[in-house]
Order: C-alpha cells, then sequence, then structure tokens
C-alpha cells in the first residue's frame, strides 16, 4: 500500500477515535396552524438544533381539521410525539387523572416554570402533576363599533343593567335590526356565567366535582337572563341569527355594515373581525361589566394553547430543552415571534416586547391587558368550554326562541343532559 495513503488513513482512524462522541437523539414535534405559524416554527426548530447539534427535530405539522383525531390515535396508541402543541380542554380527554402527558414538575428548573403565572400553571396542573405549559392566555372581553354607540347615544356600559338597557337604545334610535352585541352560544354561555359568578359567587360547574354546580331555581336564573336579554334586544335570538345563513360571524353582512355594534369575543381572534369590519368603522375595548360589590370578574380566560411532553417519551431532558428554548429563550421566543399570540412567560414576553414586536395599541394587546387586570378567584375548570356541553345549551336556547319549552323545562333539560355528559367524561 503507498505509505502516503497508509499514512492518511491512520491519521483518519485517530481522529475519528479522539473526536467527541454525540449520541444524537431524535425528537418528534406536533402542532397544528396555518402557514405562517408553520414557517416560524421550523425556523424555531433550525435555531434550536443549530444551538443543540446532538438532538435532531422531526416536524410533524397540520391544519387544524383532522388533528385532534390524528393525536388522539397516536396517544392510545402510546405512539404520541416527545412534544406536543396541545388545548387546554383536551385535558378531561387524556388526562382526566394527570397521567396522561409526562409531568413537567420533574423538570421544573430546565422549563424555568418560575417565568409563567401561577394561576395559569394552576390551570394546566391535573393532581399535582404539570401536563403542559401555557404558550399565551386568552380571554373574552367586550368590543364595541365606536361609530355605531355613538349613533345609538349610548356610552359604553360599565354593569350589567347598563347593557341591558343598551340593547332598546339601540332599537329605538338605530332600528330593530341593529344590536349593541353579536354572540353566539357559546359566548352567551361564557357572558352569562360571568354574570351568574359576579352576582351569587358560584360557578356553574363545580372545580371540585367537574359536575353542573346549580340546582333548579339558579339554572332558571341562567336561561332566565338569556330570555331578558332577547327581549330586551341586547342581541339576536338564535332564531333570528339563523336568518343570516350559515358561516363566520366576521362575514357575515350585518357584521361587516355594523347592524352588530359589538362583541364579547376572545381578544386572540379579534384581527380577523377588525379586518372585515367597513373601513369608516372602527372597533374599540369596552370596559367589563362589574356587578357592585362583585369581587370575582367571572371571566373566562384559560391558556390559548399549550405545549405539553409525552408521556412515553425516552428523551425528556431534551424535550424539556425543546420547550423551554421555544418559550424562554430569546432567540427561539424571537424566531416564533407571535404565531402563538403574546407570549405568558414573562422572558417570551420581554424579548418581543424590546424588538419592537407587541403593538400596545392592538385590541388583542390591550384586551390582554384588561383580562390580567379584572378580579379572578375562581378559576374555570376544563370543562366550561367543553364542546358536547355548548352543543347542549345551544340546543336548549334554540328550543327556548321556538317556544318549543319554557324556562323551567329549559334548565331541567340542561341539568339532566348536562350531568349526563360530564359524567360519561369523567368516567
Amino acid at each position: 500500500m503507498n505509505k502516503k495513503v497508509l499514512t492518511t488513513l491512520i491519521a483518519s482512524a485517530i481522529a475519528a477515535t479522539s473526536a467527541p462522541s454525540f449520541a444524537d437523539v431524535e425528537l418528534r414535534m406536533s402542532w397544528w396552524g396555518g402557514n405562517s405559524r408553520h414557517q416560524a416554527t421550523l425556523e424555531a426548530i433550525e435555531k434550536f438544533q443549530q444551538k443543540y447539534p446532538d438532538i435532531k427535530v422531526k416536524a410533524e405539522y397540520t391544519g387544524w381539521d383532522g388533528h385532534l383525531s390524528r393525536l388522539t390515535t397516536q396517544i392510545a396508541g402510546n405512539t404520541e410525539p416527545d412534544v406536543m402543541q396541545t388545548n387546554w380542554n383536551w385535558l378531561p380527554i387524556f388526562s382526566r387523572d394527570g397521567g396522561g402527558f409526562y409531568d413537567m414538575s420533574q423538570k421544573a428548573d430546565a422549563l424555568h416554570i418560575a417565568n409563567f403565572p401561577k394561576t395559569a400553571m394552576d390551570m394546566t396542573t391535573v393532581n399535582g402533576k404539570i401536563n403542559g405549559l401555557p404558550v399565551s392566555m386568552t380571554s373574552r372581553v367586550f368590543y364595541y363599533n365606536k361609530q355605531k354607540w355613538e349613533q345609538a347615544g349610548v356610552d359604553y356600559p360599565t354593569n350589567w343593567d347598563e347593557l341591558m338597557a343598551a340593547g332598546k337604545a339601540f332599537e329605538k334610535n338605530l332600528g330593530a335590526d341593529h344590536y349593541p352585541l353579536v354572540i353566539e352560544a357559546r359566548d352567551v354561555f361564557a357572558m352569562n356565567r360571568s354574570y351568574m359568578l359576579q352576582t351569587t359567587g358560584k360557578d356553574i360547574i363545580s372545580a371540585e366535582t367537574n359536575m353542573l354546580n346549580y340546582e333548579q331555581k339558579e339554572m332558571e336564573a341562567f336561561f332566565q337572563l338569556y330570555v331578558d336579554q332577547v327581549s330586551n334586544h341586547v342581541f339576536p335570538s338564535t332564531k333570528e341569527f339563523a336568518s343570516y345563513g350559515k358561516g363566520n360571524l366576521y362575514e357575515m353582512r350585518p357584521w361587516i355594515d355594523g347592524r352588530f355594534g359589538g362583541l364579547y369575543m376572545w381578544d386572540t381572534a379579534i384581527a380577523k373581525y377588525t379586518a372585515n369590519l367597513d373601513p369608516s368603522m372602527t372597533l374599540e375595548l369596552a370596559p367589563y361589566p362589574m356587578a357592585s360589590g362583585a369581587t370575582d370578574s367571572g371571566l373566562l380566560a384559560r391558556p390559548s394553547m399549550m405545549f405539553s411532553i409525552g408521556r412515553n417519551t425516552k428523551h425528556p431532558e431534551e424535550a424539556a430543552k425543546l420547550v423551554d428554548f421555544l418559550l424562554n429563550d430569546p432567540v427561539g421566543v424571537e424566531a416564533l415571534g407571535l404565531a402563538r399570540g403574546i407570549p405568558l412567560s414573562t422572558a417570551g414576553l420581554t424579548t418581543l416586547d424590546a424588538k419592537g414586536e407587541i403593538d400596545q395599541e392592538s385590541l388583542s394587546y390591550l384586551g390582554y391587558l384588561q383580562a390580567q387586570s379584572l378580579p379572578k378567584e375562581v378559576l374555570p375548570t376544563t370543562y366550561t368550554d367543553n364542546a358536547q356541553l355548548m352543543e347542549l345549551f345551544s340546543e336548549v336556547m334554540q328550543k327556548l326562541d321556538y317556544g318549543q319549552t319554557d324556562v323551567s323545562g329549559a334548565a331541567k333539560d340542561f341539568l339532566r343532559r348536562g350531568d349526563r355528559i360530564l359524567k360519561r367524561m369523567a368516567k
């Protein structure tokens, strides 16, 4: 063999044995979203891999449709990704006892959990086990069409009586097809839960039992409130709302032209409503109505999404590094930007604020700040926005509007069938 070639081979062998040995780890990460979220997350993953070259991340991303079904199959088959974007109200589906995801409290220091508010962490903790880190928070608050409220000659309500009175003022001054609000079943449920919690101090679903917490009379008061709001022209009944056709609320003509004068809406979703509003009109964040003496706003605030670690992960340390990088590391946070909303992590928020990426005057950010400032003593359970329960509530509302039941019957029906839904989920 040529002496020069032999020398080269020997040198290569020595270099190979003396080089540091990296046992590469591959993580799988899944999420749903649109193209902008996909691109931002892929960029953040690339920067993570640059920082940790011994860790490779396989991205599994989809649109919203079908994502839950796919994840359900994976979790049932113990083949879930190491890191997952998850929804808060999925906890009863996947982790009723807290064991459905990896307990992130085991990596509390690596995840810098102290960067997240305790109230938010309490919402993602089941039986003492942290099932996810909340990426951002979203809350239902009030937004009003400035020009339409001025035309109606009504100041923004600061309490519930003023909101009730605004309906008749809109009807009298603008016409029967104008309303202060337009809200769908989930929004009605959340708004009236807020009123009831403020005035009674009692939540509609018990945090201890995860069952309906109201007696017949209290449930009657809940449905009577809806009946009174419709009769006072605060918002359209389900019967009238159906006459506008199916489709997204923000694409309906009465929203676009201002006949619907306001929303009780998630602060993270408001941009698409402003985008479709007639350019001559503007939305403003409104005061949150409070009952006299109320110590809790009853605000429905929840994590808009979480990052969870799979219970079957073989690499919890590396998975924790990835989650921490995305939510707390300035490089990862900057790469993600606002693709998942305003960061809840104090480190993440500080990073984006310093970069000038937080629009301090945006309706979304103003709503976020208002929600943070409102008094909250009673945390909603993960069942509060449950899809099956909301479908039942919508059905009972329609029966009221079409004269197929009365308030007493509606309350009895909702209590009986609602508890049945919640019991099934608890099994």
